[in-house]
């Protein structure tokens, strides 16, 4: 059985004890989170889909990890200036356990 959830204004194909990388969420490590925006859940033959969002259905996680992403840097330049722009971001994120759907 699978889910597609949104969060964060990203979509994710879920299924029950896999590990995703989403947006950041409020919570510390090992506290428990309910997902309810799900736009399909899929499974045993049979396609439940959402209009946008399915009524009732709901996934429940845990935070596994609260980190942020690798930096990822950004350099700027203009030739036969000195102009010389270098940046670097590093986005926060959080990792969660799908525990289980419930369609």
């Amino acid at each position: 059985m699978y889910a597609v959830v949104e969060t964060g204004g990203k979509q994710y194909k879920v299924a029950a004890g896999q590990i995703v990388r989403v947006e950041k969420l409020e919570g510390d490590k090992g506290s428990d989170v309910v997902l309810d925006k799900i736009l399909m859940v899929a499974g045993d033959g049979k396609v439940q889909l959402g209009a946008p969002y399915l009524n009732g259905a709901t996934i429940e996680a845990k935070i596994v990890e609260q980190h942020r992403s690798r930096k990822v840097t950004h350099f700027h330049y203009k030739p036969k200036k000195s102009i010389r722009i270098k940046r670097g971001h590093r986005q926060p994120y959080t990792a969660l356990r799908i525990d289980a759907i419930k369609a």
